[in-house]
């Protein structure tokens, strides 16, 4: 597979790949046109194999780009590269609803010739209503499959258990499992994890407990560490550390010994029970499990050090990453310099953010704004208002980001009171750039400008020429 070979990383310096028709249409945006792309390829003599475009599909699907997806599926059938077998009907149909909705996939659904009608593609419109919650079409559907005999497979009743879940009906769900049994269905693992998650949201423990025993003791069902996870988790949130530290040791023993992220979900649940030590045991289980640790388990390991307020610990993994030769994420410095700043440490957390900026490396406006309203917090304003200054100085290359308007009105008060000329001036024409000019600004301004004994005929000019009436607080600065 094309992401299998990404993942490999494998390097050629001696020659130069030739383009594949997924290197063409992948980097076009989410939302682009690629029929155009498709045809030229065709055009120009291209081998086109139907493996590929398969593969093109599922990929697509993978990364949620749900229209492209389906261009390239109609492509292929209109191009006639495929005759849709019930498989690709039912690919197709799915995409239809992803894209345009289940009365659009229901039409596509009732011009299929009666051959095409399978388990696969009653399957895949029951998809569609469960998505956009059609409980009644769902439903009905659902008596339609079993009339046909296309409801023997768990997944069709695991679809109506998750619609119930979806809407907030979670006291149904355990009847769909009885309804499934009743049918001669053997539920599935998923099937008991949505019962258990249904019994949870509910705080109802002993119906949780009493549905994990069922599963335990069912002969076909391997046990897996999700499941535990999931059970401590509401051991957790309902005050049963105990039972949460049982759940969570059966889930070790049952964790692939290659899965990164099991071993971070469970990370995350022993900081939740505030259990250092395990925190740091599972963290040293993964690195000898999995030989090296991903950017992603870094962050989850730097989160739940910090939630435990364990600067020190979260300082020395830190150092780990930087070492590690992983790419550079701010993401993942950016969880200890938030921890520090949320618990009053603003000094630690800007001193992170200098050194950084000293190595070159990116920093965000987010961070710097977090660390100057914590600094406006404590009443510290030249040091808040330093920060605030980096971080709409950074605006510039984050246009997503805006000022908060606590900091910002804190900050043009304290300036027009107590800042220089300079100071006033700087701070407005920064904000400028990120939000339309407004009173306050020009209230700063003023006040800077009497105080530095300037002359303001100017300045109401301007505020005139920016549309903003003088009101009774301007009147009374200008006296």
């Amino acid at each position: 597979m094309i992401l299998g070979r990404i993942a490999s990383r494998t390097y050629y310096t001696s020659r130069t790949k030739k383009p594949t028709l997924y290197s063409k249409i992948s980097p076009l945006g989410n939302h682009s046109t690629i029929v155009p792309e498709l045809d030229d390829w065709l055009f120009n003599g291209n081998k086109l194999r139907l493996a590929e475009l398969q593969r093109i599909i599922r990929d697509f699907r993978k990364r949620n780009r749900f229209s492209q997806a389906l261009q390239v599926s109609q492509w292929m059938h209109n191009n006639g590269i495929c005759i849709f077998t019930p498989t690709e009907h039912a690919v197709h149909l799915d995409l239809i609803g992803k894209v345009h909705g289940f009365s659009a996939a229901e039409t596509y659904f009732n011009d299929l010739k009666d051959p095409h009608r399978t388990p696969k593609t009653y399957g895949a419109l029951l998809n569609c209503y469960v998505r956009q919650h059609q409980t009644d079409k769902a439903l009905s559907h659902l008596m339609k499959m079993k009339e046909l005999g296309f409801a023997s497979s768990p997944l069709t009743y695991n679809d109506i258990m998750c619609l119930y879940t979806n809407i907030g009906q979670h006291h149904k769900v355990l009847g769909v499992l009885t309804e499934m049994k009743q049918d001669g269905v053997s539920p599935d693992n998923f099937s008991y994890r949505i019962c258990i998650n249904s019994c949870g949201v509910r705080s109802d423990i002993d119906g949780m407990e009493r549905i994990l025993k069922e599963m335990e003791n069912q002969s076909d069902i391997v046990m897996d560490w999700n499941t535990y996870s999931i059970v401590a988790n509401f051991y957790i949130k309902l005050g049963f550390a105990g039972d949460a530290v049982c759940a969570l040791k059966k889930a070790e023993e049952r964790l692939d010994m290659k899965n990164g992220q099991g071993y971070n979900h469970l990370i995350t649940l022993y900081a939740r029970l505030r259990m250092k030590s395990e925190v740091l045991r599972i963290w040293d289980l993964e690195k000898s499990a999995c030989k090296r640790y991903l950017n992603r388990d870094f962050d989850a390991m730097l989160k739940s050090l910090v939630k435990l307020e364990a600067f020190d610990e979260a300082e020395g993994i830190l150092r780990d990453w930087e070492s590690s030769g992983n790419c550079y994420d701010f993401g993942i410095p950016c969880v200890v310099i938030i921890g520090y700043s949320q618990k009053g440490m603003q000094e630690k957390a800007e001193a992170m953010l200098e050194d950084l900026q000293k190595k070159g490396k990116v920093t965000t406006p987010n961070c710097w704004g977090v660390v100057a309203e914590g600094y406006l917090d404590k009443g510290e304003m030249e040091r808040a208002l330093r920060c605030f200054k980096r971080a709409l100085s950074l605006c510039v290359e984050d246009k997503g980001w805006k000022p908060n308007p606590k900091v910002m009105a804190g900050l043009l008060s304290w300036v027009g009171d107590n800042g220089s000329v300079e100071d006033a001036q700087d701070l407005v024409t920064l904000l400028k750039n990120l939000v339309p000019a407004n009173r306050q600004m020009y209230h700063a301004l003023i006040k800077s400008y009497k105080r530095g004994g300037k002359e303001v005929d100017q300045l109401l000019d301007r505020m005139k020429e920016d549309n903003i009436d003088q009101n009774s607080e301007t009147r009374k600065l200008l006296k």
